[in-house]
């Protein structure tokens, strides 16, 4: 049986990642190289593709309870060969260890995120 730890949610604006974009500033602050490189890769649905990893990194931060207490970079969001989304956690969120489950989806010019932190 698994026990939940916690559960986090999150809404991101595309828009406001397609800002970040257009900026052509960095976004190392809240993604790891190899999520920058995905992320530019996209194309047209760059933006969207950004504001996805956003909110499940924001939903993650919700359902291990930290905050901004962790950097955004300590959790790592990639996807399966099917394009199941995956979180890893690295660096100071690895301590918390056990299992999150995220789902990501798209509508209407927002991004949401849902997370599960389990035992």
């Amino acid at each position: 049986m698994c026990d939940i730890r916690g559960m986090g949610l999150d809404l991101c604006a595309i828009s406001r990642m397609q800002e970040l974009l257009d900026s052509g500033r960095s976004l190392r602050r809240m993604f790891t190289p190899e999520e920058e490189d995905y992320i530019r890769s996209r194309g047209a649905s760059a933006a969207q593709t950004m504001a996805g990893l956003f909110a499940a990194k924001e939903a993650v931060l919700k359902a291990l309870g930290t905050g901004l207490t962790i950097p955004m970079t300590d959790i790592v969001i990639s996807h399966t060969e099917l394009g199941q989304p995956v979180a890893t956690l690295t660096g100071k969120a690895a301590e918390f260890g056990g299992t999150l489950l995220i789902s990501i989806t798209h509508e209407a010019g927002m991004a949401a995120a849902f997370a599960v932190w389990m035992a």
